[in-house]
């Protein structure tokens, strides 16, 4: 009953450790993250129920929110149109 809760706190702390890493190793660090995460979740709400699932997708959003931004601002940015 404890295994989700003591790997949630690991996850926790390695997300704050990859947001401290340099923007270029930031990627492969939050995709691994971001799926780590995922069943995680799953089995943390399978076992402590949806309010602590709820709670932990909300903690693991505020974690992941910086990567995950800068990711998405480099997909919505226009490819710059070439003029001739």
């Amino acid at each position: 009953m404890v295994a989700p809760l003591l790997l949630a706190g690991l996850w926790v702390v390695a997300a704050l450790a990859a947001a401290n890493l340099p923007p270029r190793a930031q990627g492969p660090g939050t995709a691994l993250l971001v799926a780590t995460g995922i069943p995680l979740l799953g089995w943390m709400t399978y076992r402590h129920g949806p309010l602590v699932g709820m709670l932990a997708l909300i903690l693991g959003a505020a974690c992941l929110y910086w990567p995950v931004g800068r990711i998405l601002v480099r997909f919505r940015r226009t490819p710059p149109e070439h003029t001739e």
